[in-house]
């Protein structure tokens, strides 16, 4: 985890994961040919890991193809969502477990439409403000960063309503990257909370299939990523067959849900490619709506 001082006070910046996240994305652009699923240099200026970084293992361009376009295609597609949201009059937008998310700074066209919260933890997200100034951008006054304190059980959802979210009004609600983390009843008590959103709403949480799944060649890179989830303290605790997402998004109060897998990622952002970059299998996306 990254940290830095400020007026004495040690701030912790971002976890591991989200770090590599924004790197991957970075590296989509450099290590592969056009056209690019989605363009994001900013994570990585937000990020400043140093000169370093492109010789870190988990950033060899060959052996992380898969993973960074499996990154760069779960960006593209909530990007894409987002802005059919909008064009439908959606106004809120919540991004749960935030980290080195980017679409308010690249996408202004769409983001200034909207009102914006990331959800993170407080000293993760005190680092990412400061980072942000650092770099000259603002926080406009349609962003509002939330920090809510998970490890000290505080309410999210009351954080949220403080911060000026409206839940009687439609929103998009995201969460990538965050379920694989929480028991399966956390997940349930969330998905239970975002059910209860005014009609319209949608929500769009990304799930780790179970190992047995996976595609056959993309099974060593996913014990891989358990083990060094498992070695950081933060290990993976829930994982689930697309049937089960959909049933549980069902049991939780959603009117409807569809599941995304990476094939459908691969087939709407990467067919007709001459590099043969092609997104790794074993996170898919539940797409449910109130």
């Amino acid at each position: 985890m990254m940290e830095s001082v400020v007026a004495g006070e040690r701030i912790p910046g971002p976890d591991n994961t989200a770090v590599r996240t924004a790197l991957w994305r970075a590296l989509h652009l450099e290590a592969d040919p056009a056209p690019h699923v989605v363009e994001d240099a900013v994570g990585l200026r937000i990020a400043d890991p140093g000169d370093g970084w492109r010789e870190r293992p988990d950033m060899d361009p060959r052996a992380t193809s898969g993973l960074r376009a499996a990154i760069a295609a779960r960006a593209r597609f909530i990007e894409d969502l987002i802005a059919e949201q909008s064009d439908l009059g959606v106004t809120q937008y919540v991004i749960l477990g935030a980290g080195l998310d980017t679409f308010a700074q690249r996408r202004p066209e769409i983001a200034s439409r909207l009102r914006i919260f990331e959800v993170d933890q407080p000293g993760p997200q005190a680092w990412k403000r400061r980072r942000l100034a650092a770099l000259g951008y603002d926080i406009p006054e349609w962003l509002h960063l939330v920090p809510v304190d998970f490890e000290a059980n505080e309410d999210w959802w009351q954080r949220l309503a403080a911060a000026g979210f409206d839940p009687a009004r439609p929103a998009v609600v995201v969460s990538t990257g965050v379920s694989m983390y929480l028991t399966k009843d956390a997940t349930a008590a969330t998905l239970r909370r975002i059910a209860s959103l005014a009609p319209g709403s949608t929500l769009a949480m990304t799930f780790m299939l179970p190992v047995g799944l996976v595609d056959e060649a993309d099974r060593p890179g996913m014990r891989a990523s358990e083990e060094g989830a498992r070695a950081s303290g933060t290990p993976f605790l829930s994982f689930y067959a697309p049937e089960e997402m959909l049933a549980l998004a069902r049991e939780t109060g959603f009117a409807d849900a569809r599941h995304v897998s990476a094939a459908t990622h691969a087939e709407r952002y990467f067919a007709g490619r001459s590099d043969g970059l092609r997104p790794s299998s074993g996170e898919d996306v539940l797409v449910a709506t109130v």
